[in-house]
This record gives structure tokens, C-alpha cells and sequence, in this order.
């Protein structure tokens, strides 16, 4: 996995953790890794603004909830 910068990191982790704190336990491991690679592949195309990730793991997580892929 490609090493990212302290405040990409940091993005990451609070985006995910936000993304799921409203779901059952905190979100299951299959939905927290979904949206996890959803993440990964916005950052690789230099999304990388906490605004930006929001917007996709928000996105991400509608889709699982409406049963189809983000």
C-alpha cells in the first residue's frame, strides 16, 4: 500500500470513523472496508480534502444502504 502524508492519514481515519459511527456497531468489516477502498481510490486521484472525502465516503454509503455499489 502506498504511504500517504500525516494529514491525508488523518483524513482517512476520521472520515471512515464518521462514516460509520451511526451504523449498527460502528459498521461491519465488509462495509468499513467498501467504503475504505472508495476512500483509498479518491485519494489516489488527489482527493485528499477532508470536504472531499466526505463526499465520498457519504456517497459510498448510500449506495450500500440503498443495496447497490457506491
Amino acid at each position: 500500500m502506498k504511504k500517504f502524508d500525516e494529514r491525508t492519514t488523518a483524513n482517512l481515519d476520521v472520515v471512515l470513523d464518521d462514516a460509520c459511527r451511526d451504523l449498527p456497531n460502528g459498521g461491519g468489516h465488509e462495509t468499513r472496508k467498501f467504503i475504505a477502498r472508495k476512500l483509498l481510490r479518491a485519494v489516489q486521484q488527489w482527493k485528499k480534502t477532508l470536504g472531499a472525502l466526505e463526499r465520498v465516503a457519504r456517497q459510498a454509503l448510500r449506495g450500500l444502504l440503498k443495496g447497490r455499489p457506491a
